[in-house]
């Protein structure tokens, strides 16, 4: 009787090591495709903010999620104009409004962003020995990408916090280095 209590013992043991391992795997986020570059129309492409445009052929990895979030998420800062006519495209997904540039908004990548869950909600980015207060207003789409619907720009990389000028401002970076900074952030 006593062998039998070990072995399921060491058998429960066993599958909540298994399943706690399975879990871990469950967090990691792996490309989900690719999509092939097109070349866009001319003056198609808006590259305000340094933004690329796909190339004619290229292939660009997909992500269907995102980095788990933590108190601390590790993420890439980059630049998005919120306004009409400005390299984020179309109106925010989550209102359907443009957004003052001078407001802290930010768009995450798709992951993240969670289907809408995040929309209207805030975030608190920190970089630079400074924190600011950003709303989600839309998506840095992380699937799709090189089409009319996205500006003829490449899909989003999984660890997007695409942030207005207003972040970057508030975070004391110097105009001439806005574009891309490692950050972290985490829900407010």
């Amino acid at each position: 009787m006593k062998t039998f209590g070990l072995k399921a013992s060491l058998l429960l043991i066993a599958i909540l090591v298994f399943t706690d391992c399975l879990n871990v795997e469950g967090q990691v986020c792996h490309p989900s495709g690719k999509i092939r570059g097109k070349k866009p129309p001319p003056g198609e492409c808006n590259q305000g903010n340094d933004s690329d445009c796909c190339k004619e052929g290229k292939l660009y990895t997909t992500y269907k999620c995102s980095p788990t979030v933590s108190s601390h998420s590790k993420a890439y800062l980059t630049l998005n104009g919120f306004e009409k006519d400005e390299d984020g495209g179309a109106p925010s997904e989550c209102d359907n409004h443009y957004h003052s540039d001078d407001t802290p908004v930010v768009a995450l990548s798709t992951g993240w962003y969670n289907k809408g869950s995040r929309c209207l909600n805030n975030i608190t980015i920190t970089a630079n020995g400074r924190s600011v207060v950003a709303m989600v207003v839309d998506e840095c789409d992380s699937t799709m990408g090189c089409d009319s619907d996205h500006d003829y720009q490449p899909p989003c990389a999984n660890n997007i916090v695409d942030a207005s000028r207003a972040v970057w401002k508030a975070l004391g970076v110097p105009q001439d280095q806005w574009g891309g900074l490692d950050i972290t952030w985490t829900d407010a």
